[in-house]
């Protein structure tokens, strides 16, 4: 048997259901789902005790990594306050630092507030997760009440960038706000199945790519100049590396406690790839935007098919993946498959380096249609 059919046989359940492929007589991109096969409660219904198993874990080992409001950070404190005297001088001010900023920067500045923007998707898609979902929107579990917390926290990320670009007056906030609204009603297509192995896996990779990411615009912002939006993105990254550091310890669990249905998972997942939840991101002009969004943010140095590769090994190491005993056959050929994809990998960034070299200058909408070179 195959090592993917095997993995289906452990982790699929009685409920687990396929949709057929729509047909597609409309090419052009609208705010609704990606029509194709979506797989749905791979999870079989005895895991889902594990998680259950789990609450009060959580309860000590991961809501430690949330912050109680009074504690935390507001959008208000790293922009000028519409109610003092002086508002109008200070965003004269952020203005004109803004001036000094190239426009390809502010087109992966707008992408990521975009990203963090379609926050409802994120919080729907964990809430539709066997054995973790909030079942009330209310419910006291542990799983829920990180959910919330988590979403609380992140949405913070989206009002502080948009805020932020809003005052710069350097883009085109209608067309940024019509890509928001795009993104969320399109949703997220990736792949999770109602699985929570899958989905924490997913969380891992994504939390710290944020956290990379935010953390390259910071730099690249002091670089111009801009010390206050440096500030910002660095907060930002901040709460990512938090956040990083609570998804990584549920994985680290798993595997404690089900490494070989962890293992097949973190398999699948990589055979999926880690790919953004960004990605059906559209502004009424481009049907290619994600793309052309993540070639700026390579070429800048934001976010990189290095960095993709370099996080793969991070959690290879960090889970102790290499070290792992006592798996079936299935696992053991999941744990060799996820052991060496870096080093396969390797090979997809040169060639990705290389198409960046001859890549074209195109308009984007965000700033108003003003040519960078992707």
């Amino acid at each position: 048997m195959s090592e993917s059919r095997s993995y289906r046989r452990e982790l699929r359940g009685p409920r687990m259901t396929t949709l057929l492929f729509w047909e597609i007589k409309n090419t052009k991109k609208t705010s609704s789902s990606p029509r194709k096969v979506q797989v749905t409660h791979s999870m079989p219904p005895h895991k889902i005790e594990i998680f259950k198993s789990m609450e009060n874990w959580v309860e000590e080992n991961v809501l430690i990594h949330l912050k109680p409001v009074e504690k935390c950070w507001q959008p208000h404190d790293f922009l000028p306050d519409p109610a003092s005297d002086g508002f109008h001088e200070r965003v004269e001010e952020l203005q004109e630092r803004a001036k000094g900023t190239p426009d390809d920067y502010f087109v992966v500045l707008v992408g990521e507030m975009i990203t963090e923007e379609a926050l409802p998707t994120y919080q729907t898609q964990i809430n539709i997760l066997d054995g973790i979902r909030d079942e009330t929107g209310a419910s006291p579990s542990s799983w829920a009440t990180w959910t919330r917390a988590w979403t609380a926290e992140e949405n913070r990320h989206g009002d502080l960038l948009n805020k932020y670009l809003y005052l710069s007056g350097r883009v085109d906030m209608k067309q940024i706000e019509k890509t928001i609204q795009y993104l969320i009603g399109a949703g997220m297509d990736v792949q999770m199945e109602n699985n929570p192995y899958l989905l924490f896996i997913y969380t891992s990779f994504q939390e710290r790519a944020t956290f990379i990411s935010h953390g390259n615009t910071a730099r690249l912002a002091k670089q111009h100049g801009d010390k206050s939006l440096a500030q910002i993105c660095g907060i930002i990254a901040s709460d990512e590396k938090r956040h990083e550091t609570a998804y990584t310890k549920i994985v680290e669990k798993l595997f404690e406690i089900d490494p070989n249905g962890t293992v097949l998972a973190f398999a699948d997942r990589m055979r999926k790839k880690i790919t953004m939840p960004g990605l059906l991101m559209y502004d009424g002009c481009d049907d290619d935007l994600f793309e052309h969004f993540s070639a700026v943010a390579q070429r800048l140095g934001v976010y990189t098919a290095k960095d993709y590769v370099d996080n793969l090994e991070f959690f290879v190491k960090r889970w102790n993946v290499e070290k792992l005993t006592g798996l079936s056959s299935e696992g053991r050929k999941a744990q060799d498959y996820v052991c060496g994809l870096a080093q396969r990998l390797r090979k997809l960034e040169e060639r990705a380096q290389e198409k960046a070299k001859q890549a074209p200058t195109i308009p984007f909408s965000w700033i108003f249609d003003r040519e960078v070179k992707l």
